[in-house]
């Protein structure tokens, strides 16, 4: 690492070097195009066809005195014959006239050029004596004259290359590197900048495309090694050094922290296993997009399924095919965030593999992950099947012991009945047999005296008035024992609504649990109390519901809601008190049913008593109510009755 940090910062700088100098270059070639451009415009402006061979003089000495890197510029006519020439007033040339005027010369070369494509051309380059035994690299530019498209003549100017890095190209950029013109070859034409410095050279080329010559203009750098290099290099070599040092006594600490985690880890998992193993709760998992990503044990052997034919499937195959469609829509509600809490569970409805169906108790919870993001959800399931069945049987054993109780009730009842009215019965007998047999022991009455007959009178009518007492004296047992069972008046209490249906909906959902019936209890808002024996009423509105459900045990699922009311009677018949509405969705009653339904010990049921409605018309009776029936739309049948309010309810 540090010999490639000490490699790539040497090449990072000479980067950087190069860069500039390459910058450098563009910037030379755009300078020298554009002094050339000017010269061309100079050229062209002064307009020799228009021209007094004076005013040409006069306006090319201008030209020559700004431009130094023009050393000569001549006027010749179409047939290349000198008219005017004209010298730069700063360097001295022994030009070679006889050679010039040759049609070999480069003079002829780049006005054949300008003539042919009616634009400046250049030549190439050659080397000119010059004065003092010294010499130059000069190169020619010759501008066709038009005028209304004929040719009156050319200009041509001569260029020193040398003058031109000189005068066209930036101090800045000749006082510390060296420019030069070469050929595509790499022969060097002309050179101007610094001298040699440094040990180290930079070169970069930037090509020269002029109209007939191409050239390349070249810029070299020199640079020493860098100085700064060795100290920066010790320091960091020594502080990498120290770095390398404390990273392997952190990695070594850390490696040996690594080793416990890994053995905790492992001690965790294998804990969790047996954990996992030995719970009767099933555990799954899903991702965000409803795949199962795992399963436990304990849930494997619920479903009856393993754990391959389950993990990374979205459509599980546990779920009943009839209840398939409604678990879709409940997942995509779980999917969609509508997770209940944790603590509340839901039921439903499973398949295991042999395709029964078995009752379980869910749990779900977002699944997070370390960094608090939400990667799915897990799920508890328990098996109620046997808690379901225990429920059934409490509810068997409470109906039976309420069965019983009313039974006891009603035995009792007739056993009062049957006592208290033995003696007056037995009393009216025997007066009405006496004085039957009085009347046929005697025979014809007028066959008597007077005396006889008003002494068997007096003993008929004592016999009457006996009679008339006895049976006043039933009819007094009979309202003893209806005042007993009306003793109940006594504890009739105020009562809401709302806690009247919480009461009895227990029950209510633990039978409709079992019959797979939805429930729809609906309480109007602000209702006064009521004023009833809660106990009685109670038992009203567990009968209607049960009845209502059993009415739905075999009906499809789609028709299965029992609906229970509470509202504040609107009609004539049930104004100033609370409406009840019990309305099923079953079969119905039929009209020979109806005609008997509150008859007593009437049943439909196979196992019925026939005392059910027959009690709570009586109920509702003793609260100045009544039981009434209806159809319900669009089948099933609605029971209401009313019970009336609390006076005063503040």
């Amino acid at each position: 690492m540090l010999i490639t940090m000490v490699w790539l910062a040497g090449r990072y700088e000479a980067s950087q070097v190069q860069d500039k100098l390459d910058r450098d270059t563009a910037q030379a070639v755009v300078e020298v195009r554009s002094g050339l451009s000017r010269n061309l415009q100079d050229l062209q402006a002064i307009n020799a066809p228009q021209t007094t061979p004076k005013q040409w003089s006069t306006r090319v000495a201008e030209v020559l005195q700004v431009r130094r890197e023009l050393l000569r510029i001549e006027w010749r006519d179409p047939q290349m014959k000198i008219l005017q020439t004209a010298y730069t007033p700063y360097r001295a040339a022994q030009w070679d006239e006889p050679q010039r005027e040759e049609s070999f010369s480069q003079a002829f070369t780049a006005c054949s050029t300008a003539q042919r494509t009616n634009a400046p051309s250049y030549s190439t380059s050659y080397f000119q004596i010059l004065g003092e035994s010294m010499g130059a690299e000069l190169m020619e530019v010759c501008l066709p004259q038009m005028d209304a498209g004929v040719l009156h003549g050319f200009m041509v100017g001569t260029y020193a290359l040398q003058s031109i890095l000189s005068t066209q190209v930036s101090k800045n950029l000749t006082r510390s590197q060296e420019v030069s013109f070469t050929e595509p070859d790499g022969t060097r034409l002309a050179l101007v900048g610094a001298a040699w410095r440094g040990s180290r050279v930079f070169t970069s080329q930037q090509l020269l495309d002029l109209p007939g010559n191409t050239m390349v203009l070249r810029m070299d750098s020199w640079h020493r090694a860098p100085s700064v290099f060795p100290n920066v290099m010790t320091a960091m070599v020594t502080a990498m050094a120290i770095a390398l040092g404390s990273v392997l006594v952190v990695l070594v600490r850390d490696n040996r922290r690594r080793l416990r985690a890994e053995r905790d880890l492992g001690d965790a998992l294998a804990f969790r296993k047996a954990m996992e193993d030995s719970l009767i709760t099933g555990l799954r998992a899903r991702d965000l997009q409803g795949r199962i990503s795992y399963v436990n044990p304990a849930f494997c052997s619920m479903v009856g399924f393993s754990a391959e034919e389950l993990l990374g499937q979205s459509f599980a195959p546990y779920w009943p095919p009839e209840l398939a469609e409604e678990y879709v829509r409940r997942q995509a509600g779980r999917l969609s965030g509508a997770i209940p809490s944790p603590r509340e569970g839901h039921e439903s409805v499973f398949m295991r593999k042999d395709g029964t169906r078995f009752p379980v108790l869910i749990f779900e919870a977002p699944l997070i992950n370390a960094q608090g993001q939400q990667t799915g959800w897990m799920s508890a399931f328990i098996d109620i099947t046997e808690q379901r069945r225990m429920e059934d049987l409490s509810r068997a054993s409470h109906e039976r012991l309420q069965a019983t109780a009313r039974l006891a009730t009603v035995g009792e009842m007739a056993s009062l009945l049957s006592h208290e009215l033995t003696q007056p019965l037995m009393a009216v007998s025997s007066y009405a047999n006496g004085s039957l047999n009085m009347i046929a022991h005697d025979g014809d009455l007028s066959r008597l005296d007077a005396h006889a007959l008003r002494s068997r009178l007096q003993d008929i009518q004592g016999a009457m008035k006996r009679i008339a007492f006895q049976a006043d004296r039933a009819g007094k047992v009979i309202k003893s024992v209806r005042d007993f069972v009306r003793r109940r008046d006594q504890s009739h209490e105020s009562i809401t609504a709302t806690e009247l249906l919480e009461a009895v909906m227990p029950l209510v959902r633990m039978q409709a649990i079992k019959l797979g019936v939805r429930v729809h209890v609906d309480v109007e808002p602000r209702l006064p109390p009521i004023v009833c024996d809660s106990t009685m009423i109670e038992q009203v509105l567990l009968n209607l519901a049960r009845n209502g459900m059993q009415a739905m045990e075999h009906m499809g699922a789609s028709y299965k809601d029992l609906s229970i009311r509470a509202e504040w009677g609107s009609d004539p018949e049930h104004a100033g008190r609370v409406l009840f509405t019990v309305a099923d969705q079953g079969c119905g009653i039929p009209k020979d049913v109806a005609e008997q339904l509150f008859t007593p010990f009437f049943t439909t049921k196979e196992e019925g008593m026939g005392l059910g409605l027959s009690m709570c018309r009586t109920v509702l009776e003793q609260h100045h109510g009544e039981l009434h029936y209806s159809d319900n739309a669009p089948r099933g049948t609605v029971f209401t009755f009313s019970l009336p309010v609390v006076a005063d309810p503040d």
